[in-house]
């Protein structure tokens, strides 16, 4: 548990100084100034005073016990201090001194030794190379941090591996006027991780939202399984750095170059239920929402409006996101009718025109509220100088105490004049936007989050015809004759072994064996040189489609004999033709300790050329494999679209969870390719392959 870290009865610094522009010398100026409530100790050797409060020599000296120690100094140091702070029953300690595995070489070595002292001492460390920790509890008041930014009381709390971008959300939420609950920036996270930070706020009722923001994952799958359990409780809102990165370029599968290196956190932050932003700014204004109002139900958004053109530009952003925009019952239009002026719009959106007061909103919005069609409701509040502004905000904050349903209010008005109306709202706990659309982003994002927690994941099917052991023997007798990649015997055996459907196949060393593999396989047929040297086998000219008798098969053999003669242990591959199905690919990645990721696209050239794949993180479920499937950009191609066949979508969805199943029980496989597998109406069959191991 991380109690006594965020919530310290006593903080010592070591390292603390009388300089001015020193860390050790902010951190206690920021414990005075943000009011701390618990003890301070200041540890120097050298001054007797810090601040105007007793310092003392070592822990040692200090007369009580201490909760939480930070440690700002050089970190060739800084193994030593962690021993002597566990000799004095300490058991949290921020290491914000940098120089350890940031830098590698010595620093590294110096990180493995501070880990090894404090677990010697059951001590937590929070760092190193980092920040700090921030608690706004007015009973408390620790500000833990050499940050600058003093923020309100609230119910974000925010959580990040960079300091800089967790105080520059801060500072966002200061500037907006926006309070906080808790603050974590670990840095090296040598031992307290984002994990351990997140199960911790879970349980903590005054956070009702929570920020992340990762850059690496070192426990990827702890990562996951963590963020699950805390999104299902309540908001969690995940950004990722990095996505610009070419971290796929050496990756030799389609499958591998398609992977982005932020692909496997955003395939986390989607299956554990996180509701994801490639914006800070996007980020910061969801959180605002998501602070102070109930989560949607549904998609369905009533909007009421005193001005026009936001109300178009709102409606755009909300459709554009996939929410809707219901018409109101018949009898809330007699409600308000009578309650509006004649020239108000009694549809939705309402327009209750500029000269509307108190009762007419207050109208506006009740109707709303008891329309059972409407999960949330959108405002366009421009406050003109003719009406009562301030009551009117006061009618619309009475209406969101009791928490029916959410409202977002775009505030339209000269914050310098109208800045009743702003406290009014503020402390009503109204969110309120300068921009139609940032309001209409928000309401998105929280809509989101609803839709993730009511979605159906499914469960992972485990089909029973796999033979595991045999697969499992075929990839020990591969690696053991140094292979990278699998044959094509090799892997088409392997698919058979885990039922993924594939297209009658034969293997042969001269044209002869060519024909008698091809009469049992049925012509037309395709040929395929066959060695590990040769990779991109149409590019080399050793592939021939379509042939078919028996003489095409027998010049196409002699002409790769003749082209890839030198090439040692070549063979040919025959294979059955397929021709009219619809081309699509299925491939895996390994992740490492996260598993695989799985893709599906359009296949053979269009995954070259449209790069329309998705990914799902395995064990890949039905509904994920379903979803996989639709998200694409050209799904429709699959459906029969303007006439032509519809594919089997069951079938494909079953070879992307027999996939899954494979390269889940045999970790072995780095990379795979089934490309093209042709779909059809009534099967799906794969055709060209590569596994690399």
């Amino acid at each position: 548990m991380l109690h006594t870290l965020f919530n310290p009865k006593s903080v010592a610094v070591i390292g603390a100084s009388a300089k001015e522009l020193s860390i050790g010398n902010r951190i206690i100026k920021n414990l005075v100034e943000f009011g701390y409530k618990g003890a301070i100790y200041p540890i120097n050797p050298g001054s007797a005073t810090i601040r105007d409060i007793k310092a003392y020599p070592t822990i040692a000296d200090v007369p009580g016990p201490v909760d939480l120690v930070h440690i700002v100094i050089p970190n060739k140091f800084v193994p030593d201090a962690i021993a002597d702070c566990g000799k004095k029953g300490v058991k949290f300690v921020i290491v914000n001194t940098a120089g350890f595995k940031e830098v590698g070489g010595e620093g590294e070595k110096l990180e493995e030794a501070i880990i090894a002292r404090a677990k010697e001492y059951g001590i937590r460390i929070f760092g190193p190379n980092c920040q700090g920790i921030i608690n706004t509890d007015p009973a408390l008041k620790a500000y833990c941090n050499f940050t600058f930014t003093r923020p309100e009381e609230g119910h974000i709390s925010i959580v990040a591996q960079s300091g800089g971008v967790a105080e520059v959300i801060n500072q966002r939420f200061s500037e907006l006027g926006v309070g906080i609950r808790m603050y974590a920036s670990n840095g090296n996270a040598c031992d307290i991780s984002i994990s351990d930070v997140l199960e911790y706020w879970a349980d903590d009722e005054k956070t009702r939202v929570i920020v992340v923001y990762v850059e690496g994952l070192p426990e990827p799958k702890r990562f996951m399984e963590t963020l699950k359990k805390v999104a299902a409780k309540k908001p969690v809102l995940a950004m990722k750095a990095g996505r610009t990165e070419e971290g796929a370029k050496a990756a030799s599968s389609h499958t591998g170059g398609l992977a982005r290196k932020e692909i496997a956190t955003e395939l986390i932050f989607e299956k554990a239920g996180a509701v994801t932003f490639r914006d800070e700014e996007e980020l910061c204004q969801a959180a605002v929402a998501f602070a102070s109002q109930p989560i949607p139900k549904g998609k369905r958004v009533g909007l009421i409006t005193n001005t026009g053109g936001p109300a178009i530009i709102a409606t755009d952003e909300l459709v554009d996101a996939g929410l809707e925009i219901p018409p109101l019952s018949e009898k809330a239009k007699a409600f308000l009718k009578d309650k509006l002026y004649a020239a108000a719009s009694i549809n939705n959106p309402i327009d209750v025109i500029a000269t509307a007061g108190a009762p007419h909103f207050r109208a506006a919005v009740d109707a709303m509220m008891q329309e059972p069609q409407i999960d949330s409701v959108y405002i366009n509040f421009v406050t003109p100088f003719f009406v009562d502004n301030e009551s009117i905000a006061r009618e619309l904050v009475a209406v969101n105490k009791a928490g029916i349903k959410p409202i977002i209010c775009n505030l339209m008005t000269d914050k310098r004049q109208w800045t009743e109306v702003i406290r009014i709202l503020k402390e009503g706990g109204i969110p309120f936007y300068s921009f139609p659309e940032t309001a209409a982003r928000a309401l998105v994002a929280m809509t989101r989050y609803n839709d993730l927690c009511a979605r159906k994941t499914g469960e992972v099917k485990k089909f029973s015809d796999v033979n595991i052991t045999k697969a499992e023997a075929l990839i020990n007798n591969a690696k053991k004759s140094g292979k990278e990649y699998l044959s094509a015997a090799e892997l088409y055996e392997l698919l058979s072994l885990y039922g993924i459907p594939v297209a009658g196949w034969g293997t042969a060393k001269s044209a002869e064996e060519a024909e008698k593999t091809a009469s049992k396989i049925g012509y037309p047929v395709v040929v395929k040189a066959d060695a590990e040297s040769i990779v991109h086998k149409s590019d080399m000219g050793g592939v021939a489609v379509n042939l078919a008798d028996a003489n095409a098969l027998k010049a196409a053999v002699s002409k790769m004999k003749e082209k890839f003669g030198t090439v040692p242990d070549l063979k040919f591959f025959i294979q059955k033709f397929l021709p009219g199905g619809r081309e699509v690919i299925v491939g895996a990645k390994s992740e490492g300790e996260l598993g695989h990721l799985v893709l599906f696209g359009l296949g053979g050239i269009y995954v070259e050329v449209l790069k329309d794949v998705s990914f799902g993180i395995t064990p890949i479920t039905g509904y994920e494999a379903d979803k996989m499937i639709s998200s694409i950009k050209t799904s429709k191609l699959l459906t029969g679209y303007r006439g032509q066949k519809p594919v089997d979508q069951k079938i494909l969805a079953e070879i992307l969870q027999r996939v899954s199943q494979l390269v889940s029980d045999i970790p072995a496989i780095q990379e795979m390719d089934l490309n093209p597998i042709m779909a059809f109406e009534d099967k799906a069959l794969v055709v060209d392959a590569r596994i690399k191991i």
